[in-house]
């Protein structure tokens, strides 16, 4: 735990609690749903397992989070945030906000992560827009390692979206070619689905219905809509 700032002011009160390194983005997961474990880590791929469990562990003793058993197995647990907890979705939002608006997209797209981007995509993803059967989607990132380089987006008839890095073993409906680079543009709002296809950073090839609707099935960044201001 860092050190106090020794300060009444409530601001350096709840940094106390709230800067320390993964905490914030840890909140962003919770606020976003994520409240299994395992979860968790698929949202915060590049903290350790044992960093994670410290940070719930500061989070349950601050009243934030609470750890309980969950429905479905009650040998298994679930972090949920308490009232305090949800209080800070405003929080969580604004900094978002700023960081979209102020943040360089040079900077911000020097940071890629293709497990973090797929697993976002995911939980973003708008079946509603997609045909009512299942739907699967192929991206290939030309410019990431093979054991990297394929990706698939899976939506079953009754909305629930899965991701794979071993392919599946279903039939394709549509092949995404890309960049990382490029998707995590477009997911950020700083390009467009349109865009990309014009210059032909972004390859869309299989069904021609999917293929036109991408822009509002594939569920963007909760701040994809803020305009930069820099």
């Amino acid at each position: 735990m860092q050190a106090s700032y020794r300060q009444f002011c409530p601001v350096a009160m709840a940094a106390e609690i709230l800067g320390t390194r993964w905490t914030i983005v840890l909140i962003r997961e919770l606020v976003a749903g994520s409240t299994r474990f395992n979860d968790l880590r698929r949202g915060l791929p590049r903290m350790s397992p044992a960093l994670l469990s410290r940070r719930l562990k500061e989070l349950e003793i601050a009243g934030i989070v609470e750890k309980t058993a969950a429905a479905a197995d009650r040998s298994r647990h679930e972090y949920c945030l308490t009232e305090a907890g949800r209080d800070l979705q405003a929080v969580i939002e604004s900094i978002g906000i700023w960081g979209q608006r102020w943040v360089s997209t040079d900077l911000a797209l020097d940071n890629l992560d293709p497990n973090l981007l797929m697993w976002d995509m995911r939980r973003n993803l708008k079946p509603s827009p997609l045909p009512s059967v299942r739907n699967v989607v192929e991206f290939h990132y030309t410019d990431l390692p093979a054991s990297q380089e394929y990706w698939w987006l899976i939506v079953e008839p009754d909305g629930e979206v899965d991701i794979c890095s071993v392919d599946p073993g279903f039939e394709v409906e549509l092949y995404v070619r890309t960049t990382l680079r490029t998707m995590t543009a477009i997911w950020m709002g700083f390009s467009t689905v349109a865009t990309e296809r014009k210059t032909e950073c972004l390859v869309l090839e299989g069904d021609p219905g999917l293929a036109k609707n991408m822009q509002t099935w594939l569920g963007l960044s909760h701040f994809a809509n803020e305009k930069k201001r820099i």
